[in-house]
């Protein structure tokens, strides 16, 4: 199975097994948890970002053995969802939106592979690979879905949520929406010539663009209203596209 799909937040029961098929799988850098996924005679694994029972906040997940786990696994390409908030308050919550680009204000989580007795320098310019990013929107069109391109994704730390104060530098920055995990989970699939896209699902306005206070409850609410969608489109995906890639991201 070359394919993948990452999820979190309320997303953890979106394969058809829910966690009761999860596996082991040992890596150098710890254990990450998959279960098999097949439909319409296409095959994935699907991981759980969080882990099992979603017990792993965004700070403390396993970035590296989740990435290395897959790619153990024969994974080249990975299809990835997450719950963000807005900077834009035209993007209301239940929007879906494909990020292109990322800003890191991560601090403490190991970001590479290539931290010791070796010299290597991912180039970055196009994180998410342009050949998923237009089967997703082709995908999105199909299902007649508003997915909005073209979203720069403002990665904190958590698992506070953010400041008001940090939400207006945010949006000053060019970013589009909020999270906490996009960074290092593509930066990692790329060091390994991992095909990588990523769908943002809108939970909530970022602090300040509403006087409602954050709730993590509301975001589970909100991914889960959206898992059948988001099923639909990312499997769609699988389901229809080449076997051969055709982009770069492999190194090729």
């Amino acid at each position: 199975m070359n394919w993948a799909i990452v999820a979190g937040s309320g997303l953890q029961r979106m394969a058809p097994s829910g966690e009761r098929a999860l596996r082991r799988v040992k890596t150098p850098y710890g254990d990450c948890f998959v279960l098999p996924w097949e439909e319409g005679g296409r095959r994935a694994w699907f991981l759980p970002r969080h882990g099992p029972g979603h017990r792993v906040p965004p700070h403390r997940i396993n970035y590296r053995a989740n990435i290395w786990g897959l790619h153990q696994l024969g994974v080249t390409r990975v299809l990835a969802a997450s719950a963000v908030g807005s900077l834009d308050p035209s993007l209301k919550p239940g929007s879906l939106v494909l990020v292109e680009q990322f800003i890191d204000f991560t601090r403490t989580r190991p970001r590479t592979f290539f931290d010791e007795d070796r010299v290597h320098h991912q180039d970055m310019t196009h994180p998410y690979c342009p050949e998923l990013s237009h089967l997703l929107r082709d995908q999105a069109r199909a299902l007649k879905l508003d997915l909005r391109a073209g979203a720069v994704y403002v990665c904190t730390e958590g698992p506070r949520y953010e400041t008001a104060a940090e939400v207006r530098a945010f949006r000053l920055l060019g970013g589009t929406v909020v999270g906490m995990t996009a960074v290092p989970e593509v930066v990692l699939a790329r060091e390994l010539g991992m095909c990588f896209a990523l769908v943002g699902v809108v939970t909530n306005l970022a602090a300040g663009l509403t006087e409602a206070p954050l709730s993590h409850a509301e975001v589970v609410a909100r991914m889960s209203e959206q898992q059948e969608l988001l099923r639909r489109l990312l499997w769609g995906v699988i389901a229809t596209a080449d076997e051969e890639r055709r982009c770069t991201c492999g190194g090729k």
